[in-house]
């Protein structure tokens, strides 16, 4: 039976919808409004444009917003969210709101430099270039936030709200949405992996009528066996020849789970013992909260881990905190690792160590997560002969090597894995955070195998949950 028009409850992607970025779900039940998610758009210049349009959402209307995770394409717009209006709660686990304290600061920080880069260099087409928000709004925004447990129901207005393991980062949770008392809605976010070296497998699916599920890599198996092989072999090559190998890394877990593995690899003999730089205040500060996190028995952390914190440390580990050190890396020769931000090499030190290292073909490159479209790491992916950093086009010398295994992302397999644990059969699921390919391979999978109801959306679609 339908319900009433002041009723009537919605669903509307505002994000993460013909492209893997810029989380955003807007639920609505009459005059109440929720955001599940508040990200960045990131990748190509027409995606990312679109962190600039007016939100199709009053944001003082807002009742809440949820987060999932840390990561920036899922919480990175709300300073700008704040800018517009909103003056409302942030609602999260406690580690994705210590992450949150390190990465929207951060965020807004690159954002006031590349502008100011722009200005100085004039290679802007905007005069002046403006950051989307600065580091001081970034500040403000934290202020809003309200830590809440893990499997506790929590409400806001008629949404009555759970948040459950993920096992994507620290503090990563799938969020369990009842509305009005019915209609139940899980947000995937982006699901970990069961076999993460740190963290938790994800707690299976609940009962839920609708389902929003994450397709990053909807059309891919991870080879975890397999890239371990090749990370080994391209830093042992590398290191042979003197050259450098550069990681543009995550600084939250990905960063963790490449030291993780040069520790394991360095212990078997399988690479030679060098020097390990991570230059990225970010990440350093994201390894402090991942070693407290083994030090106290973080329910996030697999108990095999506990305890443990020198797993995350290989021999000479170097950590690099000011510019000057990270500047004075230039000038050294290897062999030796340098692992910096950002993962896809869209901002932050990795871009001067790349201008630096990839006219060189003694070193090598090698990428460890989603290479989004429009990055530059996805054009060193793509074998782009010179890419445009810094106002210039560097030519590429230096290996590339890729290991999407590394990625903190379900695949293929561990999505259907997942799927089939799932409390009851969801009437339908709507795929987000994919490519196309990605996400119709994946929907054509869940089809063929579970039978289910499964959609992929478009941006800014609506769609009725009654």
């Amino acid at each position: 039976m339908n319900s009433p028009l002041s009723e009537v409850r919605t669903l509307r992607f505002l994000g993460a919808a013909d492209t893997v970025t810029g989380s955003k779900f807007l639920l609505t039940q009459s005059d109440h409004s929720l955001l599940i998610d508040c990200g960045l758009f990131q990748g190509t210049k027409e995606v990312r444009l679109r962190n600039w349009e007016r939100p199709p959402v009053e944001a003082a209307t807002l009742k809440g917003v949820v987060l999932t995770h840390a990561h920036l394409d899922h919480s990175g717009y709300l300073p700008a969210l704040f800018r517009g209006g909103y003056r409302g709660q942030v609602f999260a686990t406690e580690g994705t709101h210590s992450l949150c304290r390190i990465l929207l600061p951060d965020s807004g920080h690159l954002q006031e430099e590349e502008a100011d880069y722009a200005n100085r260099k004039g290679y802007s087409k905007h005069t002046p270039a403006l950051p989307l928000y600065t580091e001081e709004e970034a500040w403000k925004s934290l202020e809003h936030f309200s830590s809440i447990a893990s499997g506790k129901p929590f409400d806001i207005g008629p949404f009555r709200v759970t948040l459950r393991h993920a096992g994507h980062i620290l503090g990563a949770s799938s969020a369990l949405v009842q509305l009005g008392g019915r209609r139940r809605i899980l947000f995937s976010g982006d699901l970990g992996r069961p076999f993460h070296p740190l963290l938790r497998t994800p707690e299976p699916p609940p009962d839920a009528e609708v389902m929003v599920l994450e397709s990053t890599y909807g059309d891919r198996i991870h080879d975890d066996q397999g890239a371990l092989s090749v990370f080994a072999e391209a830093i042992a090559r590398t290191a042979g020849r003197g050259g450098v190998v550069i990681i543009p890394s995550f600084a939250v877990d990905r960063t963790e789970v490449v030291l993780f593995y040069l520790r394991r690899l360095q212990l078997e003999g399988q690479i030679p013992r060098l020097p390990v730089y991570v230059d990225s205040p970010m990440a350093l500060a994201a390894l402090r909260l991942y070693q407290n996190a083994i030090v106290s028995a973080d329910p996030d952390m697999k108990p095999d881990v506990v305890g443990k914190p020198e797993i995350l440390k290989p021999d000479e580990l170097i950590e690099v905190k000011t510019v000057d050190d990270s500047i004075s890396l230039n000038a050294r020769s290897g062999p030796m690792v340098i692992i910096s931000a950002s993962g896809m090499a869209t901002g932050g030190r990795v871009l001067h160590h790349l201008a630096n290292r990839l006219p060189d073909k003694r070193n090598t490159v090698i990428l460890v997560g989603y290479q989004a479209e429009g990055t530059r790491g996805r054009s060193l992916l793509d074998g782009a002969p010179s890419v445009k950093m810094l106002g210039r086009y560097v030519p590429v010398a230096a290996d590339i090597v890729n290991i999407p295994a590394f990625s903190v992302h379900a695949d293929q397999s561990e999505i259907i894995r997942w799927l089939k644990t799932a409390a009851s059969t969801p009437e339908v699921v709507y795929l987000v955070h994919g490519d196309h390919t990605a996400a119709k391979t994946l929907r054509q999978k869940i089809t063929m195998e579970l039978g289910w109801n499964v959609v992929v959306p478009h941006h800014l679609e609506r769609v009725r949950l009654d």
